[in-house]
């Protein structure tokens, strides 16, 4: 999406919607503590409220990386508070957004908000016409296309098949895994194990 932001080809209103609450039915705060993204997402609304949507972007384009290509811990505040500086913000969002605890009600709000309105129920899930359109969920790829123009086929064809009602899913096997240091660091300790 960052690259299709760059290059013109769309733009993005960034929304929260949780596995976790989808998956658990847990949404007070009490419980959704013990959730992998709690305070990721508490601090995105905090990063909304004080910065805005460009800002919500940068910061999950830079917790991402963290978690993704440096394997740091999504549970960790300094990993957030670090990604939060990686994306030109004050690291002390992450502190106002524990503080607050509105910011959860937010998350909540959104993600009911979301699925009731969209039909939302995966992530990455995107909704045209600036929210007001249809939505899918997808697409899940391995690798970031290679160029520009690559990049640019593949979301005109996943645009063309979000406004097609009657299409619901296209699904195979991963010919390669994801290209991020987290997927190999999980095979590395898989092979470490079955040879352990």
């Amino acid at each position: 999406m960052h690259q299709l932001v760059q290059l013109g080809e769309v733009t993005v209103n960034w929304g929260i919607f949780s596995l976790e609450i989808n998956s658990t039915k847990k949404e007070s705060i009490d419980e959704a503590a013990e959730f992998r993204a709690f305070r990721v997402m508490r601090t995105v609304m905090a990063v909304r409220a004080k910065e805005g949507n460009d800002a919500v972007g940068r910061f999950y384009e830079a917790v991402g990386r963290r978690i993704w290509d440096a394997t740091e811990s999504v549970r960790d505040e300094e990993t957030i508070k670090a990604a939060l500086v990686d994306a030109g913000l004050d690291s002390s969002l992450h502190d106002l957004a524990m503080a607050d605890p509105s910011t959860w009600e937010a998350v909540v709000s959104e993600h009911h908000a979301l699925v009731e309105g969209t039909r939302t129920f995966g992530v990455p899930s995107i909704t045209l016409d600036g929210g007001t359109g249809p939505c899918t969920f997808g697409p899940v790829i391995s690798h970031a296309p290679k160029s520009d123009e690559e990049a640019i086929e593949l979301w005109r064809a996943t645009r063309t098949l979000t406004r097609y009602e009657n299409f619901s899913e296209l699904k195979r096997e991963r010919v390669e895994p994801p290209d991020l240091e987290a997927s190999r660091a999980r095979a590395r300790a898989a092979a470490a194990a079955d040879n352990g």
